[in-house]
């Protein structure tokens, strides 16, 4: 498998020239890599919980789907552990619509015959990213008050998976 590039290769928001559609001839991309998210709802999604809490990004910054799967795995993890199944919801609130394009350079010896250089450089598709606005809700948990101090060390760890700065806000739900 290949080896993936750092988040930083891919962070700046560029203009999402993407398109998908379920006719092939009218996709700008060929192939659409598949999307790593397996849930993008997890827990008691029946239940209306009495606190909210928000996981926000303070940048303008393109997240990797890999890095989503990531934080909700993690963050899944530990609630279901401390609350058990039923004691609360996450939702992930950001889609990877961008696909990723790499434009394989080879190196070294033999490289000529090879790479075209920066002639038709469109790129082969190798992964997907959500565009997140400065401010925007990446990933919302809701618990009661007994579990609130778990839900905000979940909101950490997701915190800690993403490329980007991230605000975490408590609030109550009506």
């Amino acid at each position: 498998m290949a080896k993936l590039r750092k988040a930083v290769s891919y962070r700046k928001v560029e203009r999402p020239y993407t398109r998908k559609s379920k006719y092939r001839k009218q996709n700008f991309v060929r192939a659409t890599p598949q999307n790593l998210i397996v849930k993008y709802d997890m827990g008691n999604l029946k239940k209306k919980f009495a606190y909210r809490v928000d996981v926000n990004s303070k940048e303008k910054i393109q997240v990797r789907h890999n890095a989503l799967e990531a934080a909700r795995k993690s963050s899944n993890r530990m609630l279901e552990k401390k609350t058990g199944k039923v004691g609360y919801k996450i939702k992930i609130r950001v889609f990877p619509h961008h696909i990723l394009r790499e434009n394989p350079v080879a190196t070294g010896a033999g490289a000529d015959r090879m790479s075209t250089g920066m002639k038709k450089s469109f790129g082969k598709p190798i992964g997907l990213a959500a565009q997140v606005r400065e401010g925007q809700t990446l990933f919302e948990l809701h618990v009661d008050k007994p579990n609130l101090e778990t839900a905000k060390i979940a909101a950490k760890r997701v915190a800690a998976k993403m490329p980007c700065r991230c605000q975490i806000t408590v609030n109550k739900n009506e």
